[in-house]
């Protein structure tokens, strides 16, 4: 990189990366994410008023520009994108997109800047599924939900203009964790329909404390507290074996693994995940899929969803966008 040829008084993306987030760190109001664990636990024993608190303060409509036409299904519940310019008869390749939240919290409106923005520059369609959440919905509530609204995609694909040769699958943080564990379930399964591409941000790999450098670094402080992470995992695991696969995806054999598309990950630098998904695609890569890492400098958690690093969450849509073309 040469910074000289940038403009006067400009910041590479990098620097920009790391002074955002840097300035959201900053702006984390005190408490919250100690407040949000204390909502998941007590939810966990029974008394869901705090985390209903918690999913409103998040679940905020987004206006849609008018170059991005939406439609909303009840059954599934998801909300399809595609470009308005789109004929209807134009079969586009389609992302389904699980949103993040820790299997507690979020919602198809918690993602909608990705979904609208992945479309602008991608001239797909997106098809974002509003999936059960824990712990009234443990697993594997919201996996079978999402599988469903996969096999719903190809299914009525001719119906909404999908192109059923050119479906892929992708999330953020815990969607990222189903999107995995969909599409390993469609090959244990067998006889599916194959999936084009994994497109995952930041994704939860392995559904305990593993105790890493980043885990140890990033525990607090940095946008999703080791507490808070411990409190989704209980609520999502509900006493099942955190080492299954389809709730793990690290713990899926290599030859399973083998079998998955292609994958984009792009992980945040200061995030108690990173290091799972530094280890998940060695394995991947191991396994012989073929896998495109990227981790941004300084970045923390949080930035497809919540607003305050628009440089990662600029990067991290270029990057798809340009991931789901190089595979045309």
């Amino acid at each position: 990189m040469v910074l000289a040829a940038l403009p006067a008084g400009a910041q590479s993306p990098s620097g920009r990366m790391n002074a955002e987030a840097a300035a959201f760190i900053g702006n984390l109001p005190a408490g919250l994410q100690s407040s949000q664990e204390s909502a998941v636990r007590k939810a966990i024993a029974g008394d869901h008023s705090a985390l209903e608190a918690v999913r409103a303060s998040r679940n905020v409509a987004f206006e849609v520009p008018a170059d991005v036409a939406v439609t909303d299904v009840a059954d599934p519940p998801c909300r399809i994108y595609r470009p308005a310019s789109a004929p209807a008869d134009t079969l586009l390749p389609l992302l389904v997109y699980l949103h993040g939240g820790g299997w507690c919290f979020g919602s198809i409106n918690s993602c909608a800047a990705f979904c609208v923005e992945f479309v602008r520059r991608s001239g797909m369609a997106v098809m974002a599924v509003d999936y059960p959440l824990a712990p009234g919905c443990p697993w594997p509530s919201a996996s079978e939900a999402c599988s469903e609204a996969v096999d719903f995609a190809f299914s009525h694909a001719a119906e909404f203009g999908f192109d059923a040769g050119r479906v892929s699958i992708g999330g953020d943080s815990a969607g990222g964790n189903l999107a995995l564990s969909v599409a390993l379930g469609r090959v244990m399964e067998g006889g599916k329909r194959p999936l084009e591409s994994l497109i995952l941000f930041y994704p939860v790999v392995k559904v305990w404390n593993d105790g890493s450098q980043s885990w140890r670094d990033y525990g607090e402080g940095f946008g999703l507290d080791g507490g808070l992470m411990d409190a989704f995992n209980e609520a999502y695991l509900a006493g099942r074996d955190p080492h299954d696969p389809l709730i793990s995806p690290f713990c899926a054999s290599g030859h399973l693994l083998s079998q998955l598309p292609p994958v984009l990950m792009v992980s945040a630098d200061c995030d108690i995940l990173r290091d799972q998904s530094v280890d998940m695609c060695l394995k991947l890569s191991e396994a012989g899929v073929d896998v495109a890492h990227r981790i941004l400098p300084g970045t923390t958690h949080l930035f497809i969803t919540v607003a305050g690093q628009s440089a990662a969450f600029d990067e991290a849509v270029g990057l798809a966008a340009g991931f789901v073309r190089h595979k045309k």
